[in-house]
């Protein structure tokens, strides 16, 4: 920091008597007029001192303090923006909005584009998962979702709006007249910040051991590791609107102040006592917390218990309790605007977070006997922010259903999850481990759902041991909060040294119908890239395969195999000649192929719109890929496809089509794109640039999009959805075809349908009858086999019996047989064990490979036959393997040759057994 030093130099704080000092506790440097202070004014350095003593001069309901934040800044010259979403759907980086300046980056931090208005100020809804593990635990200095009050000025060189000594003055002013907080009582904390690509030294303001506030100086940017100063200085302040609501009314926690009624209301819904006196103290005491684990929290409640009187477990109960309430709180809300903007719960990226939300919030109930109202809690949490946030309230139905699905794959999964941990268990033992790895407790989570204190429960009763890390569900969370991957489209060799080239010309933007073009070649790489100045093949992307065809020039001719875009430049991969540099060629692409790809990319679009329709808001592009005769679409959705669905979606598409839309492309200021059509125009994803292609088919469906697209939807001539199918969970795939490719679809069900009929001998219109009695027949016909199998294998397990072998009071039968399937054997050996409990049958299939079934009657086992060892002894015979139950035991291996051997052996094996102890 000290490099750093002279960045907080600032007027405000030598004008207003401000004095700098070092941190008794933690060695910070911040910024008082307090003579007497002797710490930053932040936890743990101080205890709140704030609770049920709030400095404010008066109290402000969440809504309230909203309203006074947004309407100060405005009477400061700041513009009010809306919120944007809280999915990052512009953003090709991150997933989530964690901070208000996180809507403009990059492009207006790095002044590509302007900025909504200057000064502006917005009160943003944001999510992290950081510190997901510290919900309830802090009492409400820590949740996933809460909102951050942003006022943010951009300083262009051209002009300065303001920077550091009017952003502490507001803040000041807000602070110390709005609110009326004493001004000796307000710290600035000197830090350094970093978040979206961006950085730069911050002031962090602390009243009564709260931070409320971070006041960010954003000058520079990270490439690769390194720090570089942007040309735009950026005010990038964030304000805890929940904080300062807190630090406002005093209240036992901030959830107290965050969820006002609403608290109130679900505690009696789950019969929660919020006993007020233990939460303030344990606000308190748990302030001062040095490292936040379990073993601090445990003393601070033995510590709250000493203040106050009382038992720890009173303290203990009331705590737990009450954490378990307001993680069930923060997380339910969490949910209600993820999905609200069309996540769907899932194993991938935003949908597993969606996912882990569910999967915390119900256990948080369920440990409160309170999971049944899960769903009443979500309706109530709609109810209860939906005045300020619409959406939530447009999307209900949605949302609730959505819940309801994943409720019960979740109820399903943990009833299969205790066998699953009690068979690891003994697979740890064998391994000669004591515990089971932190890895394997976050796959158990990540894949069945079993949070680590089940796992610990089962695991423990097999004497295995399980240790919880603190940070548990931060770890899990962190794994799929990843950077959004990027696709590579060539070499990084090649990228480089084609990096001074002029942008290339793209024709097929002017007229996607053209056939032939003329052009000059820039340059060839590697004697096969080709760089023309202008061009009309089409690069691979959006889904979108690249255009083939050929370039002729003098001396030669090429055949275009691949095309792709490095920057503006354009990159032909060709075979055969290779043109000169300077020359001009005749380039020709294959038309046809371009006009179904146009047909299939125009298609997909209107599906779009389609199975938003139909299946619902929340239904998303998740994926697309467009094919010459088929293509496909793939959609965010919590269920499979029913045909019904099918239907209705493809007789909407229909309708567009027989409307013979205008298919308009033009290309827009990327923020009036967003202000015009809203964030849907990112379907296929996050796109480059400050200027993108927008491609709108009226009112039906806008998107931004590279692609070729046809002049009109009657042009499609007809969708057919030819199958649908769970590629993943959480994502249904529609193929489909459009134009003459669904004539030859139809020709070919009518072959197969003719060949059918054919087959049968029954007409065309018959079919569907005739394929049901053939069903009903095949189904007694398989009983009658069923029967007949059941009879000839008692009769054959009785001959077996009468010939059986007798060893010590046992009857031994051993058979090779070379004609026979696995089913047909277990049902044999079965029978005889169960006919005759005192017999031990051992019967070897003899194809390729050896396999050995060896099976225990009741009896036999009691004389210490152990099925599962004998066919392990006897597979080392043919080179192989096996074990199993003391009942039922198999094996094998590929030594054929030995099987005579073994036949002769069996015997002797089961004497040996009998004999051990």
């Amino acid at each position: 920091m000290k490099s750093l030093e002279k960045e907080f130099e600032i007027q405000f704080f030598k004008e207003n008597g401000f004095e700098r000092k070092r941190c008794e506790k933690c060695g910070v440097h911040y910024w008082t007029q307090n003579p007497d202070s002797k710490n930053c004014g932040d936890t743990p350095c101080q205890e709140y001192t704030f609770i049920n003593n709030p400095p404010t001069k008066r109290r402000f309901t969440l809504n309230q303090f909203r309203e006074t934040f947004l309407k100060y800044f405005e009477s400061e010259g700041h513009t009010i923006i809306k919120p944007y979403p809280v999915i990052a759907r512009w953003r090709d980086d991150v997933y989530l909005v964690g901070a208000s300046i996180y809507n403009f980056q990059p492009y207006v931090t790095e002044g590509s584009i302007p900025p909504p208005a200057n000064p502006l100020v917005i009160s943003q809804p944001c999510i992290r998962f950081t510190d997901i593990d510290k919900v309830g635990q802090t009492l409400g200095r820590h949740m996933v979702i809460f909102e951050m009050g942003g006022a943010h000025a951009f300083n262009y060189e051209s002009k300065e709006v303001y920077w550091k000594d009017e952003t502490i003055r507001l803040h000041h002013n807000l602070l110390t007249e709005e609110l009326g907080v004493n001004s000796e009582d307000v710290n600035y904390k000197e830090d350094f910040w970093s978040g979206g690509g961006n950085a730069g030294p911050d002031v962090e303001a602390c009243v009564s051991g709260l931070e409320i506030s971070t006041l960010v100086f954003m000058m520079y940017k990270y490439v690769g590791d390194k720090l570089v100063r942007t040309p735009i200085r950026t005010v990038d302040t964030g304000y805890g609107i929940e904080r300062w609501t807190w630090l406002s009314q005093g209240s036992p926690s901030g959830f107290h102040a965050a969820y006002g009624s609403l608290l109130e209301e679900t505690s009696r819904m789950v019969g929660v006592n919020i006993d007020d006196r233990i939460i303030a103290e344990s606000s308190r005491v748990s302030s001062i917390i040095p490292a936040q684990s379990r073993e601090n929290y445990l003393k601070a409640r033995l510590k709250v218990a000493e203040n106050l009187g009382v038992t720890m477990r009173e303290v203990t109960e009331t705590m737990e309790r009450f954490q378990n309430l307001c993680m069930a709180l923060d997380h339910t809300k969490a949910l209600c605007f993820i999905l609200s903007e069309g996540i769907v719960p899932s194993n991938m990226e935003v949908g597993y977070l969606a996912r882990l939300l569910i999967r915390r919030a119900y256990r948080s109930l369920k440990i409160l006997s309170a999971e049944n109202i899960f769903i009443d809690l979500v309706e109530r949490q709609i109810e209860y922010w939906s005045n300020i946030f619409p959406n939530l309230k447009a999307m209900e139905e949605e949302i609730l259903e959505e819940l309801k699905i994943e409720l019960e794959k979740y109820r399903v999964t943990v009833n299969k999850g205790a066998e699953l941990v009690r068979k690891l268990s003994r697979e740890v033992k064998r391994e000669g481990l004591e515990e089971i790895p932190q890895e394997t407790l976050i796959r158990l989570y990540d894949s069945h759902g079993l949070v680590p204190e089940i796992v610990k429960e089962f695991a423990e009763a097999e004497s295995v041991k399980v240790k919880i890390p603190e940070n548990f569900f931060g770890m899990v969370a962190q794994r799929h909060l990843q950077t959004k991957p990027t696709e590579e489209t060539t070499q990084e060799s090649i990228t480089e040294k084609i990096s001074t080239h002029h942008k290339t010309l793209k024709l097929y933007y002017q007229d996607p119908y053209m056939k032939e073009f003329e052009a000059k070649v820039i340059d060839v790489i590697d004697g096969k890239h080709v760089i023309l100045d202008q061009t009309l093949f089409y690069s691979a992307g959006g889904g979108q395969p690249s255009d083939n065809g050929e370039i002729i020039f003098e001396g030669g001719k090429s055949k275009v195999v691949d095309v792709r875009s490095v920057g503006d430049v354009i990159l032909h991969t060709v075979e055969g000649d290779i043109p000169r540099v300077g020359s001009k060629i005749k380039g020709v692409i294959d038309l046809e192929r371009r006009l179904s790809l146009m047909r299939h990319h125009t298609s997909t679009h209107i599906l779009i719109g389609a199975t938003r329709r139909v299946l619902g808001e929340h239904a998303w592009q998740a994926g697309a890929a467009k094919d010459v005769k088929t293509s496909r679409l793939d959609i965010s959705h919590y269920r499979h496809i029913t045909p019904e669905e099918v239907y209705e979606i493809e007789r909407l598409a229909s309708e567009v089509i027989t409307k013979n839309i205008p298919v308009e492309t033009f290309w827009m200021p990327r923020d009036e794109a967003e202000r015009r059509y809203g964030y849907r125009i990112y379907q296929g994803g996050a796109v480059p640039g400050t200027v993108i292609r927008i491609v709108k088919i009226g009112d039906w469906d806008t998107e931004a999009c590279g692609g070729t697209h046809l002049k009109s939807t009657g042009e499609v001539g007809i969708i057919k959805i030819l199958r649908t199918e769970r590629i993943q969970d959480g994502v249904e795939r529609l193929t489909f075809t459009a134009g003459p490719n669904v004539l030859e679809e139809f020709r070919k069900m009518e072959r197969q349908t003719n060949q059918l009929s054919k087959i049968l001998k029954i007409p065309i219109e018959n079919l569907t009858e005739a394929a049901i009695k053939l069903v009903e027949d095949l189904k007694k016909m398989e009983k009658k086999v069923e029967h007949l199998r059941e009879n000839l294998t008692t009769i054959e397990a009785e001959n077996l019996l009468r010939n059986a072998r007798r060893i010590n009071g046992l009857k031994l039968i051993a058979s090779k047989i070379e004609d026979g399937e696995d089913e047909e054997i277990i049902m044999l050996g079965s029978k005889i064990t169960k006919t005759e409990p005192k017999s031990v049958a051992i019967i070897l299939l003899v194809k390729d490979k050896v396999k050995i079934y060896v099976f225990a009657g009741k009896e036999a086992i009691k004389h210490k036959v152990d099925a599962g060892k004998v066919a392990g002894e006897l597979a080392t015979m043919v080179g192989g393997g096996g074990g199993g139950r003391d009942y039922f035991g198999q094996g094998g291996g590929t030594e054929i040759h030995k099987v005579e051997k073994i036949l002769d052996t069996i015997p002797r094996v089961v004497r040996e057994q009998m004999k051990r102890k």
